[in-house]
């Protein structure tokens, strides 16, 4: 098996470091998928990565059909409206590689598609927008962790994605464990991304504040708690998993980035789907509903909802 047609669909911030790497492969046909007036925008201005423009090949899905392999980048909210598309664009042949954050985005796109297609995965990327574009260190990028859900664990699809992927520079490895996988690096977004988020600060916080410790701590609890009710054994991941790229203390995470930009952010993915998790098992997640609703609070501010000026003011009276 050789894989000799890509499909992306999502070119944020994940999705601009597979273009960085598959835009350099000659014999490999390669587009974005993608409609309307983002098709255009895409069309007229390439996307900016590490300051170099890159003009890929922009296919609607029905362009797209049949591909050897479709990589879901996207952002958690766009994805059930990218039902349509991912079904359009999947060929029977075709494998389906998501590099989405949280734990449930395999089994929204098998609500399309053949599950048999999809080959579970995960990425670790330190990646930041830059006015209009995109930029990381591909030295420092973890990268791609991808792998059958069972045995054979070697598969062929398995070995002729390694191998595409290696040919382009993008950092990438198979495991035997992938669901486990999946929940290490969903227990580093829950721990790491929300609670900084929520008082806006750099990762450093963690190392300079016992109390963010604390909540940190708190969210892993419960999430550690669920994954276990949910026989995912944690253990099996190898150390390095429960690591993210080595970056400053300034460095702020995707939530508090949305945050900063005025963007709703994936707190439903997070704190969200755990909670949703926790209430059907019977176990409380008291620190995640909190971060959950402080940080949709957050949202609602950038919204304007909070906005009184210009608004008849009224006695107020404290006691």
């Amino acid at each position: 098996m050789e894989i000799k047609s890509v499909a992306l669909l999502g070119a944020g911030a994940v999705g601009s470091y597979i273009i960085w790497g598959l835009s350099k492969l000659p014999d490999i046909r390669f587009g974005i998928i993608a409609e309307g007036s983002r098709a255009a925008r895409l069309r007229d201005e390439g996307c900016s990565i590490n300051n170099v423009t890159y003009h890929p090949q922009v296919w609607s899905p029905q362009e797209a059909k049949g591909v050897d392999l479709l990589i879901v980048a996207l952002k958690y909210g766009a994805l059930p409206g990218a039902l349509a598309s991912i079904r359009e664009a999947v060929g029977p042949n075709t494998t389906v590689m998501s590099l989405m954050n949280g734990v449930d985005s395999e089994k929204i796109i098998a609500g399309a598609i053949d599950s048999k297609q999809i080959l579970p995965a995960l990425i670790k990327i330190a990646s930041r927008h830059d006015g209009n574009g995109v930029r990381f260190n591909p030295e420092k990028t973890i990268g791609i962790v991808f792998g059958e859900a069972q045995a054979p664990f070697e598969s062929e699809r398995v070995l002729a994605i390694e191998a595409l992927m290696r040919s382009a520079d993008i950092h990438i490895r198979h495991t035997d464990c992938i669901n486990e996988e999946i929940w290490c690096k969903f227990r580093l977004n829950v721990c790491n991304n929300l609670p900084q988020a929520v008082i806006g600060a750099g990762l450093g916080c963690y190392r300079d504040s016992e109390h963010m410790r604390a909540i940190k701590e708190g969210l892993r609890r419960e999430l550690e708690d669920i994954a276990a009710a949910k026989g995912i054994d944690m253990s099996k991941c190898p150390a390095s998993s429960g690591r993210g790229s080595a970056v400053p203390p300034s460095v702020r995470y995707s939530t508090l980035q949305d945050l900063d930009a005025g963007r709703h952010t994936e707190i439903d993915m997070f704190s969200g789907a755990l909670m949703a998790m926790g209430k059907e098992l019977g176990i409380p997640t008291p620190y995640n509903e909190y971060t959950y609703h402080i940080i949709k609070a957050l949202e609602e501010k950038n919204d304007g909802l909070f906005d009184y000026s210009g608004q008849n003011k009224e006695n107020t009276c404290a006691r």
